[in-house]
């Protein structure tokens, strides 16, 4: 397929697939999702590092001994960006579908989403170095500059930068360019480096950041195949392994656990919800359970004492069971 036509083909498809039925279940009177810096109170939450403190609530301060701060929801355009990695393990897929492809059809759904509704959508795209970055835009054909990025070949590794995904140097290039609070939307299989943990916890503080992770189901545990060659597609490096053997398999499972269960635990204590997702799942889905779980902790964090109730503006969740 020519890479001109990608984008549209793409977008067109989601467009008839998620975004219409998306129009049905998402409509006026939901739950925030995204909070930002309009004029209705949201909550209230300690001062973190990077706060304005024209936000901080003296009177809240007084009471309970340290200081808070006035969290509102937004009543004006959003400004969000898409972090987005793109580095050579996103191109596996032990089905039909790389990661990579479902990387771009979440973020061409949230992006028109976004758009549609007045907002701005930006981007910083990871790619062996940040590759490019987009400035923030509101129409269609911005969000199709956006999918052009994302279908672009990717960058030939040379022999000297032929290595490992290294997240935090796009950690530490959206630290540099985001200066205005925002919503982050950080995009990754987050095989990576360690290291990129501290600047992704600075960044969440400064903004309300999600964090959404790609996995294909054999990187989770391998099935019997015999003797297999398994290459790492960023060093080149090939290792030949006996699948055979339950034993291997069972310490690669556990392993492979353990590596998820660190991630989850970083993200979590960085303050970021996380949507995960298969390389072949279904969009639909995956996105309204990712709705319903941040409209639970919203009403959680309500309804906590001495929380200022949400305000009824911006995305919210229909509350009705979906099919």
């Amino acid at each position: 397929m020519p890479t001109q036509y990608a984008p549209e083909r793409t977008l067109q498809r989601l467009e008839w697939t998620v975004l219409r039925r998306l129009d049905g279940l998402l409509q006026g009177d939901h739950r925030t999702l995204l909070r930002g810096a309009g004029l209705d109170l949201a909550d209230l939450r300690e001062y973190q590092d990077g706060d304005d403190v024209r936000h901080i609530d003296w009177n809240v301060t007084a009471r309970v001994g340290h200081p808070h701060v006035r969290v509102h929801a937004e009543d004006r355009e959003l400004s969000a960006w898409f972090l987005i990695d793109l580095s050579a393990s996103l191109d596996f897929g032990s089905g039909q579908r790389p990661k990579r492809a479902q990387l771009i059809d979440v973020v061409a759904v949230l992006a028109r989403l976004l758009t549609r509704r007045g907002n701005r959508v930006g981007a910083v795209i990871y790619d062996r170095g940040v590759r490019a970055i987009l400035p923030p835009g509101t129409s269609r054909p911005h969000v199709l500059r956006l999918l052009h990025l994302l279908h672009s070949p990717p960058k030939k590794a040379a022999q000297t930068d032929a290595g490992p995904t290294r997240l935090h140097e796009l950690m530490d290039a959206a630290n540099h360019l985001l200066r205005r609070r925002s919503a982050v939307f950080l995009l990754s299989d987050f095989l990576s480096e360690p290291g990129w943990e501290r600047p992704c916890a600075h960044l969440a503080r400064r903004h309300d950041m999600v964090a959404v992770r790609l996995y294909d189901p054999l990187e989770q545990q391998l099935p019997d195949l015999g003797l297999l060659p398994l290459q790492d597609v960023e060093t080149g490096e090939v290792l030949l392994v006996d699948t055979q053997d339950p034993v291997f398999r069972e310490r690669f499972a556990h392993l492979a656990a353990q590596r998820e269960d660190a991630l989850r635990d970083s993200l979590a204590r960085a303050g970021l919800d996380l949507l995960e997702l298969a390389a072949e799942e279904d969009l639909l889905p995956a996105l309204l359970r990712f709705v319903r779980l941040r409209a639970e902790r919203t009403r959680a964090g309500a309804n906590r004492p001495g929380a200022v109730p949400q305000a009824d503006r911006g995305l919210r969740l229909v509350e009705k069971e979906v099919a």
